[in-house]
C-alpha cells in the first residue's frame, strides 16, 4: 500500500446543485478543478459534507463521476459508499472501483443497532464488492449511533483491504487507539487537527477544509516541520472561523456554500432539505466569517 498518497489535507467535497436543487455535474467539476488549484492532497467524495444521507444512488453516481473525470491521476479519492441496505452500498463501491478511486469508506449501518459481528458483515460485504480497492472505516458515532471498538477494528483489519479509520469522533485517544493497532487514521474533528497529527493521523479528512484549505494545509505543513507554536495559533483561528459559521440560523455547509462564491469559486448551490438554507440575518455572519478566513490567510499561510 502507497501510505503517501493518504498523506495530507483531504477535504470533505461539497453537495453540487442547480437553481432547481438537482445535481449539477458541472459545478462538480468545477469545485474539483477549485481544489485542484487550490492544492490539496484529495478529496473525500460522498460523506457528510456531500450530504449523501439526502441523496440517491443515481445521484451519488453522477457526483463520482464527474468529480473522478476532473481528477483522476491528479488527487488521492476516496469514495463514501454507504446506504441503509448492503445491496445498494455494494452497488456504489463497485462503481466507485470501476472508475479507479483510490478507496472507498463506510459509516456503520444506521438506525437499527446491530451487533459487531452483525457490522463486520456489513463492511465486508461492501469491502467484497470492491475486491481491489482499499477500504476505510468512517467512525462518527454522534451521528451514525454507534461508535468503533478496538475490538472490532481488529476484527475488520483482518481484511487485508482495510487500511485505516476515518475518525469523527470528538476524542483525540480514539486516534491513538486506531493508530495503535496498525490502521492508518485521518483525524476528522477539523477543530482538532494539530492535536489529532500529534496522537498519530497521517492527514485529515474535513468538512471546513473546502472553505479554508490554505489554513489547514499550513497547519500540516506547520506540524511536520516542527513549528507547533504557529500551529496551534492557526488551528485556534480555525476553530474560531468554525463557531462563527455555526453561530448562522441556516446549517453549516449553506454558509460554506455562500463563502465560497464570495471567494470567486464555484456557484454550487444551497443545501437540500431538510438542512437549512441561509436565512435574512445569516449575511452579515457569512461576510463576518469570509472576512475572518481572509485575514488568516494574509497572517499564516506561506
Amino acid at each position: 500500500m502507497d501510505v503517501t498518497k493518504y498523506k495530507g489535507i483531504i477535504p470533505a467535497f461539497y453537495a453540487c446543485y442547480n437553481a432547481e436543487g438537482k445535481i449539477d455535474p458541472e459545478a462538480v467539476r468545477a469545485l474539483t478543478q477549485w481544489f485542484i488549484d487550490k492544492g490539496v492532497k484529495g478529496l473525500y467524495v460522498g460523506g457528510s459534507s456531500g450530504e449523501c444521507i439526502y441523496q440517491s444512488k443515481e445521484e451519488r453516481k453522477a457526483v463520482l463521476e464527474n468529480v473522478m473525470a476532473e481528477a483522476k491521476g491528479k488527487l488521492t479519492i476516496i469514495a463514501h459508499v454507504a446506504c441503509n441496505n448492503t445491496s445498494d452500498s455494494q452497488e456504489l463501491a463497485a462503481h466507485a472501483e470501476s472508475l479507479g478511486v483510490d478507496a472507498i469508506a463506510s459509516i456503520p449501518p444506521i438506525y437499527f443497532h446491530l451487533p459487531p459481528k452483525g457490522i463486520a458483515k456489513y463492511w465486508n460485504d461492501i469491502s467484497n464488492a470492491a475486491p481491489n480497492t482499499d477500504f476505510v472505516i468512517y467512525n462518527i458515532p454522534q451521528l451514525a449511533g454507534v461508535a468503533l471498538t478496538v475490538p472490532l477494528l481488529q476484527e475488520m483489519l483482518k481484511n487485508p483491504r482495510v487500511i485505516g479509520v476515518k475518525n469523527s469522533s470528538m476524542p483525540v485517544q480514539d486516534i491513538q487507539m486506531w493508530h495503535d493497532e496498525g490502521a492508518l487514521v485521518f483525524n476528522g474533528p477539523d477543530e482538532q487537527l494539530l492535536s489529532g497529527l500529534a496522537a498519530g493521523a497521517v492527514g485529515g479528512i474535513g468538512g471546513t477544509y473546502g472553505v479554508m484549505p490554505e489554513l489547514y494545509l499550513e497547519i500540516f505543513r506547520c506540524f511536520q516541520n516542527g513549528e507547533l507554536e504557529k500551529g496551534r495559533e492557526i488551528q485556534n483561528e480555525c476553530c474560531r472561523i468554525i463557531y462563527k459559521m455555526c453561530s448562522a440560523q441556516g446549517n453549516m455547509y449553506a454558509v460554506i456554500k455562500e463563502i465560497i462564491r464570495l471567494q470567486g469559486g464555484p456557484d454550487i448551490g444551497g443545501v437540500r432539505a431538510p438542512l437549512l438554507n441561509l436565512e435574512s440575518g445569516d449575511r452579515e455572519t457569512v461576510i463576518q466569517a469570509r472576512e475572518m478566513i481572509q485575514a488568516a490567510i494574509e497572517k499564516y499561510h506561506s
